[in-house]
């Protein structure tokens, strides 16, 4: 049984760049292949009249991932917790739509590729076991866990999306920015917002998962319970089992009392990480959308392009090579696989944290939380070695696999959404729910998940 919250005083909010973290991490999950292949290869083919539905997409993550982020704050726990104190089995969902939706390193998989073909490399399989086997030891060795991902985000993503904006701005010119522009706004070439032909199962894959997917969204709780956030304070962190001290872990949160003041500082602290949320996922996060598609756009646009896999990336490398020097094709695919690499430890890192710490609910009554490092590790390199696992045999281009993953993680956003929603309405005080418009958004975004989920699931039957 889970107990009851204990009470204490809201902290006071720090300043706002003591607040930048967790939202790296985040866009970390975002920046993965839907941004790197499927965007690029749907504008490469249709032009940037679609892009106004990946900022719309990231748009809706941004409503969604702040409702997530308004229950840690207020209560001092992960919305897991909260989660199994309204659904006494909600654990067992989180776990196995955790695993079987990222069970499969696609992700690494495509990095390493993305390297080897850099290098001409063909055995990339020994290349992605590496790199698991590397993305292992940062996360072991590093003495907090949410430090070592926070450094990590914040290294990799100042120096890509840097990397990115040169390598576009040196190979578009004034009509492709215009384009870009006019996207945004829905205007393409001879159509308005969607044109003929588009296949509408990839244009809506690629708008769900602008940014996080599946369960991912859910793991901005944890970073932002132990980054400290409002009532997440009281919480405790992850340490290395090899290099860190113990903290003294908690799951269970604490809440604060609807005083005048208390009711001051969570304004100020909803305040503040609203526009960390906003500059660090939302802003960002939709400017390398837009920059990577423009970037296919330019070099690739009016050509018959191959399908919106690892083949279509080697292509739009080749084209940028043809447009420039072959040296900038070879970068493009060096800074694309370490992007990847940045996304596929995050991934395991919270999935790691997502099925950790629900397992430890479940058993509650016979573990003590102290252990939670050591079922996340567990869990982390059980991952792993499935991964090498997977790379070591003629099993490596899983299709019905995938395909299962497709439809897990299209569910998992539409029953997580809705159960976000339900959760702070019915948990939370009058005084910390969310106002009406967030309401309509969210439900919005519970229907459109609803209706995609299906839409996949018709799909492959």
């Amino acid at each position: 049984m889970l107990s009851e919250h204990e009470i204490n005083e809201m902290p006071e909010a720090p300043a706002f760049k003591k607040l930048l973290g967790p939202s790296f991490i985040l866009l970390g999950l975002g920046l993965g292949s839907g941004e790197l292949i499927l965007w690029p290869y749907l504008t490469a083919n249709f032009g940037m009249g679609i892009i106004w539905a990946a900022i719309l997409g990231i748009t809706l993550q941004f409503f969604i991932n702040m409702e997530i982020e308004r229950y840690s704050l207020v209560r001092g726990e992960s919305i897991f917790v909260g989660f199994t104190r309204k659904f006494k089995y909600a654990p067992i969902w989180f776990i196995f739509s955790t695993l079987a939706g990222f069970v499969w390193p696609g992700i690494a998989a495509v990095s390493a590729k993305m390297i080897g073909a850099a290098f001409g490399i063909t055995q990339t399989h020994f290349i992605a076991i590496g790199m698991l086997i590397l993305m292992g030891l940062i996360l072991t060795l590093g003495p907090v866990l949410y430090k070592t991902m926070e450094r990590f985000s914040i290294i990799l993503i100042g120096l890509g999306v840097p990397a990115i904006f040169i390598l576009t701005a040196y190979l578009t010119g004034t009509n492709d920015w215009a384009s870009l522009f006019r996207g945004v706004v829905g205007i393409g070439e001879g159509y308005n917002f969607l044109p003929a032909g588009i296949p509408i199962a990839s244009f809506l894959a690629a708008f769900a998962f602008s940014g996080a997917g599946g369960n991912l969204n859910l793991a901005q709780s944890f970073y932002i319970k132990e980054k400290g956030y409002g009532m997440g304070k009281f919480g405790g962190r992850i340490t290395s089992i090899l290099t860190g001290e113990v903290e003294n872990i908690k799951l269970e949160g604490t809440r604060f009392e609807m005083s005048k003041d208390n009711l001051r500082k969570f304004e100020r602290w909803w305040d503040l990480i609203n526009k960390e949320h906003f500059v660090v996922f939302l802003a960002t996060g939709a400017f390398t959308i837009s920059l990577l598609a423009l970037l296919s756009y330019s070099t690739v646009f009016g050509s018959i392009t191959p399908g919106s896999g690892f083949d279509f990336i080697i292509y739009e490398a080749a084209s940028i090579a043809r447009s420039s020097i072959p040296l900038v094709g070879m970068l493009f695919l060096i800074i694309g696989g370490i992007m990847l690499f940045s996304t596929q430890m995050t991934v395991m890192d919270a999935t790691s944290r997502i099925m950790s710490e629900n397992l430890l609910i479940l058993n509650k009554h016979k573990w003590e939380t102290r252990k939670l490092p050591a079922i996340y590790y567990s869990f982390l390199w059980a991952q792993i070695a499935f991964g090498i696992l997977i790379f070591l045999t003629s099993f490596r281009e899983p299709f019905l696999l995938l395909t299962l993953e497709a439809v897990i993680n299209a569910g998992a956003m539409f029953i997580h959404i809705g159960a976000t929603l339900y959760l702070n309405l019915t948990s939370l005080e009058r005084e910390v729910r969310t106002s009406l418009p967030r309401i309509l958004v969210m439900i919005f975004s519970f229907l459109f998940f609803g209706y995609f989920t299906v839409r996949t699931i018709l799909q492959y039957i």
